[in-house]
């Protein structure tokens, strides 16, 4: 028996007044910083004007529901079964929500519900950053990180696989279709008129929805191999009213190759080569500013390459803040004619890896890529003096912090249109942070 006496642990002592929730968390603390500028800053009229009818049970507070999805997506909370919880177990949480408990269901309608809403409060918080001093539009970063979709790969199919699959699938199915009228009126005859002896079995109907989705994403394929040719054509026919000599090429313009893919789960989703192989996701963008690692512009893309992002983004920059950077740096994915010329012509001083050219193409390299060459030069005479060194220590730690810090690394959301507004929410809460840091 110890002869120290301890303090008292009164876990059955009723409290004589009810604590704040203020007093849940330390004072500074990111609970309190996430609460109170939902309710003091941002502008929620675009999610207040969906609630118009004043009939039915009272809703939860939209600005407390907004303040606990951007408070867990800083604390790298993204479920709603596990936001919920945190709601139910975790003080910083129960701080947020003024001790509410909203079920998964409810946290999870409502994101849905005003998911366009939710991803237009990344230019409010863009703008508190930059009243706050935090955005300089000095040098911008640009860069690409390949996310997890909501999908399988191994639930993809190729074109060519589709074409012998759907054929396949179709004489199974036909031959049960046979073989169930058949039973049918043996079932008639054994056990009389009166039992219907027409629903679909189960085995089959697995087999015919897998041979509509076949035929539905083989249709998608062909529509969009279509288009693709017609653009293809309608450019070259710009270019040039002469035919290209040369082989009738492998397949007709217009059909998809047969190594084309489209994923059954999430088909806007593609095959992609990140850095652990390949997966199943979507190339998520971010353009830095260089000052405090503040995310001014970001999207999603279905597209693996880089290439065609850059102008994007480099207007999306201009459109959040009313200002263009004054740099911009990117790695060789973004490194193209267009896009040089583009940034020339936007009056953005550009910092774009040109990668490893072959010294015995360096005569062709100057005619064919004048701008690039250039660009190479510009790089190689600065030496480690070059502002192209600051791309990697201001963009890449910030996809460092989103998917090692807080474990962002597959969208809940399928579609391009609702992961172009989760990575939004996620860019949101990430410069949330930087601003929390700076101000308290």
């Amino acid at each position: 028996m110890s002869k120290k006496t301890f303090r008292a642990w009164p876990i059955d002592q009723d409290m004589l007044l009810p604590p704040s929730v203020s007093d849940f968390v330390p004072v500074g603390h990111m609970a309190h910083f996430v609460r109170d500028l939902v309710r003091e800053q941002l502008d929620l009229s675009a999610i207040l004007e969906a609630y118009i009818s004043a009939r039915g049970y009272p809703p939860y507070d939209p600005g407390m529901m907004v303040a606990l999805l951007l408070y867990g997506y800083s604390r790298g909370v993204y479920s709603s079964r596990r936001l919920a919880r945190g709601c139910e177990e975790r003080v910083d949480f129960m701080a947020v929500t003024g001790l509410q408990q909203p079920d998964f269901r409810t946290i999870s309608e409502f994101r849905k519900r005003h998911l366009e809403a939710l991803s237009e409060l990344f230019s409010q918080v863009l703008v508190l950053c930059r009243e706050a001093g935090l955005v300089k539009l000095g040098h911008v970063a640009l860069d690409g990180t390949k996310i997890k979709a909501n999908a399988s790969k191994h639930k993809a199919m190729s074109y060519g696989r589709m074409a012998a699959a759907a054929d396949k699938l179709a004489a199974e199915v036909a031959g049960w279709l046979a073989a169930a009228e058949a039973a049918d009126r043996a079932e008639d005859a054994a056990f009389g008129p009166e039992l219907r002896g027409d629903e679909m079995p189960d085995w089959m109907a697995d087999k015919q929805k897998r041979l509509a989705k076949i035929r539905e994403a083989k249709a998608a394929l062909e529509a969009e191999a279509r288009a693709k040719a017609d653009a293809e054509a309608g450019e070259k026919a710009k270019q040039s009213k002469r035919p290209r000599a040369g082989r009738n090429a492998k397949h007709p313009p217009g059909t998809p190759k047969d190594k084309a893919q489209r994923n059954f789960t999430d088909p806007q989703s593609r095959i992609m080569k990140g850095r652990d192989g390949f997966i199943q996701g979507y190339n998520a963008q971010a353009a830095v500013d260089a000052a405090h690692q503040i995310i001014v512009a970001q999207h999603v893309s279905d597209h693996s390459t880089d290439h065609g992002q850059l102008l994007p983004l480099a207007d999306a920059i201009k459109s959040n803040l009313g200002r263009k950077p004054r740099e911009l740096s990117a790695d060789t994915g973004y490194c193209s004619e267009a896009n040089l010329a583009g940034l020339e012509e936007r009056g953005i001083a550009a910092y774009v890896a040109t990668g490893r050219w072959k010294k015995s193409g360096d005569a062709l390299n100057k005619e064919t890529r004048p701008r690039a060459e250039a660009m190479r030069r510009k790089l190689r005479k600065a030496g480690h003096r070059s502002r192209y060194r600051l791309r990697k220590q201001v963009v890449e730690p910030v996809f460092g912090q989103i998917k090692e810090a807080r474990g962002f690394r597959q969208f809940l959301m399928r579609g391009i249109e609702k992961t172009n507004a989760e990575w939004s929410l996620i860019c949101t809460a990430h410069n949330l942070l930087k601003l929390a840091k700076a101000t308290g």
